[in-house]
């Protein structure tokens, strides 16, 4: 007869470090701490991970209905299991004597994963749970969580490409037109890694009667899918803010400089559940809506190689001699509520970027790959021909005198 109390501990341990990536292996134990002898049935260990989404929307019919709608879905993306322990042939329990007994295992991690992620109406996990079959006994369960981090490299074409936009608004003030604010800013490329700096090359005219202030910030927009219905939360993950600008005067970053704190990297490939970022340039105006402009950004894992394209000339700099960085003071208070930096009413139209009827007749070629040479005047064509000949008034010098 089987005591209460023999199992002292049941445990999953995993080994190879705290974070996975898809296509590896997973190696771990099941270890199992017995204080006397015990009968065991099985003992079996699967691996499982995917995406979860879930929230509660409240809707009304008439004046006086109120209920509740509930919107879930959910995705696999691993699902493995192996048996440590088997029951004999003739099945009959295996016996087991008093002390630690340990079981290897390893599993395979499908090609491709999502890495894991925490937000408020969903979630990525990945897990390793083993169970103890014993007769005349509930099935005792153990589960070890583990972290997948699914590689982006910002070594691509796509994610080197230079980010830049610009556009314009009026400030009125009770049908009066006060004048117009525009903002161009352009960032050297799209992929960047937790750590590096993002320089910020922009230009603000302030042709308003009031001053304005410029402000950057990177926002994280998290949108969880189900049932064909999206909910979105946006943050601020960080922000710097400029120097007010007169009224009648232009502002001009030279590669301003916002440090990218530690986030999770972009998930763009779930179809329940991403994680996008963006870098929006802010402009308060007083007596009216803000001033918007958004690039797009994704949050890699593999860093700038320091030797790659020529096309992230300034960043690559960064991204190689990073000793510079600690005399940039770190920011220990939390960053701004996004309500601080994106107002509501534009909260929406802030996710689209400006359309051609706004930016006017500057941008010939795709939005997002134009960059406007602001900063700097083209140095003068090459030629053979002297720009400025010697007159002929001018009597030729003797070279024999």
């Amino acid at each position: 007869m089987q005591l209460p109390g023999r199992v002292q501990s049941l445990v999953v341990k995993l080994e190879d470090g705290p974070a996975h990536g898809s296509g590896e292996l997973l190696h771990g134990r099941v270890q199992l701490e017995l204080r006397g002898a015990l009968r065991v049935q099985a003992l079996e260990v699967s691996a499982h991970g995917g995406a979860t989404v879930h929230w509660l929307e409240s809707c009304s019919i008439g004046l006086n209905v109120v209920y509740t709608q509930s919107y879930s879905d959910q995705v696999e993306f691993l699902s493995h299991r192996d048996t440590l322990l088997a029951p004999p042939d003739n099945g009959e329990s295996t016996v087991l004597q008093a002390g630690r007994h340990e079981f290897p295992f390893t599993f395979q991690l499908p090609e491709t994963l999502v890495t894991s992620f925490e937000g408020k109406h969903g979630s990525v996990r990945y897990w390793v749970k083993a169970k103890l079959h014993r007769p005349w006994a509930t099935v005792k369960k153990a589960k070890r969580e583990f972290t997948v981090i699914e590689p982006i490299d910002i070594n691509t074409p796509a994610l080197l490409a230079p980010q830049a936009g610009a556009k314009e608004k009026l400030a009125r003030a009770w049908y009066c037109n006060r004048g117009q604010v525009s903002v161009t800013a352009k960032i050297d490329r799209k992929g960047y890694t937790p750590g590096e700096v993002i320089p910020i090359f922009a230009e603000i005219d302030n042709c308003t009667s009031r001053a304005v202030v410029p402000k950057a910030a990177i926002i994280q927009t998290q949108t969880f899918i189900a049932r064909g219905t999206k909910k979105q939360k946006r943050s601020v993950v960080t922000s710097i803010t400029g120097d007010s600008i007169p009224a009648g005067k232009r502002e001009v970053w030279h590669g301003r400089a916002l440090k990218i704190p530690p986030v999770g990297p972009s998930i763009l490939q779930c179809r329940i559940l991403q994680v996008e970022y963006s870098l929006k340039v802010c402009v308060d105006i007083p007596g009216t809506s803000k001033l918007l402009l958004e690039l797009p950004l994704v949050i890699g894992t593999i860093p700038l190689h320091p030797f790659g394209s020529r096309t992230s000339s300034v960043s690559s700099q960064y991204s190689v001699n990073l000793d510079w960085l600690n005399t940039i003071p770190e920011q220990p208070e939390a960053p701004p509520e996004y309500s601080a930096v994106v107002s509501s009413p534009e909260a929406e139209q802030s996710l689209a970027p400006p359309c051609r009827s706004e930016l006017g007749d500057i941008l010939e070629g795709p939005f997002f790959a134009y960059i406007q040479e602001f900063r700097f005047r083209p140095p003068p064509l090459y030629s053979e021909v002297d720009p400025n000949p010697p007159s002929d008034s001018i009597r030729p010098r003797c070279m024999t005198c």
